[in-house]
C-alpha cells in the first residue's frame, strides 16, 4: 500500500489534528473549561497517573483543547510531540531548565529577546548556571565556548531586535559533534518560513502569542521535540529514568513532568482555542507579512530621514545569503529595525504615527512599532545596550498585513513631522 501523501503546509495549517468525528461534528475543538476530569473507576485513574492511558486528570497536567493545539504545532514544525504553555517565556524557561543543573553551562547567541537575555544572564546565574554568550553567527566562537560543563546550544532563528540570522544547519552540526542538542526559538520565522528541525535542530520553541496566534488576543508558548537526539549518552546520564519511560521523547517528558506540571505553567484552554483560530490563516498572513516587510523596508531605505535599515532581505545584510538559503526564498521575516537621527527624532516619529500602533508586541496582523532603548531595555546599562546593538536611534517595526500603501503613507507623514 502506498504511503499517504503529505499535504502542503497551507492545508496542514488548517486541517492538522482536527477530528470532527470526536466533537459531534464540530470543525473546531471544544473549549474544555474544566479544572479536573472524572474517571469511572479507580483502576482507570491509577493507570492514567501511571501513564498507561492518554486520559486527562487535572488542568495543570493536560487539557483536551490544549492537546489538539500541541498536535497541530508539532505537525507544522515536523516534530513528534509538543507541550503548550502559558507564555513564550514559560516555554523558554522550561525548555532550558529541563537540561540544566547547578554548575552547568550552555552556549547561546547574544542577540536575544530582552526577557530571554535577562533570564539567561541574571536569573540563571543566581542558581549557579552560566550562559556563555557569543555572536550567534560566529561558529568558531560558539565552538570555543563549549566545555565539559556545556549542556546545549541555544539560538534564535532571527535575532530580536538585532536581526542577525545564524546558520542553523551549521550550528546543529557543531553542537552534535560535541554531543549537544540545539535549541532554537523560531518565533520570528514561524514554521511557514523556517523549520529548524529539518535543518538539524533538536528542540523548537515559540512564543505563540506572536505570529502563530497573530491577533494579539492570546498568550502562549510551546516546546516542540524532534525526538531524534540521543539522551542515553554519558553527558545526559540524569535523563535515564525519562529515557526508560518515554524513549525518544525523554526530553519532552522531562519538560512536562518536572517543570511544566510543578511550575504550573499551564495555558488556559481559551488561549489554545484562540491560537488555533489564528493558525488557520498563518500561511496567508505570513505571505502578506513577508511581502509587506520587503516593500516597507525598501521604502524606508529610500527616505532621507532614515539613516539605516537592518533587514535580512537586503543584499548588504551580513547574513543575507544565509537567510536566502535558510528561508527558501519565501521572504526574510515580517520585522526589521531602522535608525533615525537620534532618540528625540524617534519619539517624535512615534508620536506622529496615526495607523501604526505603539506597543510592546510583534507578529500581530496590525503594524506595531516600539523604541526598544527607552522601553524594553530601559533598565539595561548603556554599555550592555551598545553591546547588544540597542542604540538610541533604533526603531523596531513589526509590519502588519494592512494595505502596504497605507503603512507607507503613515510612515511617510510621521517621518516628515519628526
Amino acid at each position: 500500500m502506498a504511503a499517504e501523501k503529505k499535504r502542503h503546509f497551507h492545508t496542514r495549517v488548517i486541517h492538522a489534528a482536527l477530528t470532527p468525528g470526536d466533537w459531534q461534528g464540530a470543525t473546531l475543538p471544544p473549549i474544555f473549561q474544566t479544572a479536573a476530569h472524572c474517571h469511572e473507576t479507580a483502576e482507570n485513574l491509577s493507570d492514567t497517573f501511571a501513564g498507561r492511558t492518554s486520559d486527562h486528570i487535572y488542568a495543570r497536567l493536560t487539557n483536551p483543547t490544549n492537546r489538539v493545539l500541541e498536535q497541530k504545532l508539532a505537525d507544522l514544525e515536523g516534530g513528534r510531540a509538543a507541550v503548550f504553555m502559558s507564555s513564550g517565556m514559560a516555554a523558554i524557561t522550561n525548555s532550558c531548565l529541563a537540561l540544566l543543573r547547578s554548575g552547568d553551562e550552555f552556549v547561546c547567541g547574544n542577540s536575544l529577546f530582552m526577557s530571554t537575555y535577562v533570564l539567561f544572564a541574571n536569573v540563571f546565574k543566581k542558581y549557579g548556571i552560566t550562559a556563555r554568550f557569543v555572536e550567534s553567527t560566529d561558529l568558531a566562537a560558539m565552538e570555543a565556548a563549549i566545555n565539559e560543563k556545556t549542556r546545549f546550544v541555544y539560538l534564535e532563528t532571527i535575532g530580536n531586535p538585532k536581526m542577525d540570522v545564524p546558520d542553523l544547519a551549521a550550528a546543529a552540526q557543531l553542537a552534535h559533534r560535541h554531543g549537544l542538542p540545539l535549541l532554537v526559538d523560531n518565533t520570528l520565522a514561524t514554521p511557514y518560513l523556517c523549520r529548524p528541525l529539518e535543518l538539524g535542530a533538536d528542540i523548537v520553541i515559540h512564543s505563540t502569542t506572536k505570529y502563530l496566534s497573530g491577533h494579539g488576543d492570546a498568550a502562549g508558548g510551546v516546546v516542540i521535540d524532534g525526538a531524534r537526539f540521543n539522551w542515553s549518552s554519558e553527558r545526559f546520564a540524569d535523563f535515564a529514568p525519562f529515557v526508560e519511560r518515554k524513549g525518544e521523547l525523554a526530553y519532552l517528558d522531562r519538560v512536562w513532568r518536572e517543570l511544566h506540571i510543578n511550575f504550573g505553567t499551564t495555558a488556559a484552554p481559551l488561549h489554545a482555542y484562540l491560537t488555533m483560530l489564528g493558525l488557520d490563516t498563518l500561511a496567508l498572513r505570513m505571505e502578506r507579512h513577508l511581502a509587506n516587510a520587503g516593500k516597507v523596508a525598501a521604502f524606508l531605505a529610500s527616505r532621507p530621514e532614515v539613516r539605516w535599515v537592518r533587514y535580512p532581505g537586503f543584499a548588504d545584510h551580513p547574513q543575507h545569503e544565509v537567510a536566502q538559503r535558510q528561508f527558501g526564498g519565501l521572504g526574510f521575516g515580517g520585522m526589521f529595525t531602522f535608525g533615525l537621527a537620534d532618540q528625540a527624532a524617534c519619539f517624535r516619529f512615534i508620536k506622529n504615527l496615526k495607523l501604526i500602533y505603539h506597543l510592546a508586541n510583534i507578529g500581530d496582523c496590525k503594524s506595531l512599532v516600539i523604541h526598544p532603548y527607552s522601553s524594553q531595555y530601559l533598565a539595561f546599562p548603556v554599555e550592555l545596550k551598545e553591546k547588544l546593538s540597542i542604540t538610541p536611534d533604533l526603531v523596531r517595526l513589526s509590519v502588519g498585513i494592512e494595505a502596504v500603501e497605507d503603512i507607507m503613507d503613515d510612515l511617510a507623514q510621521a517621518l516628515e513631522k519628526s
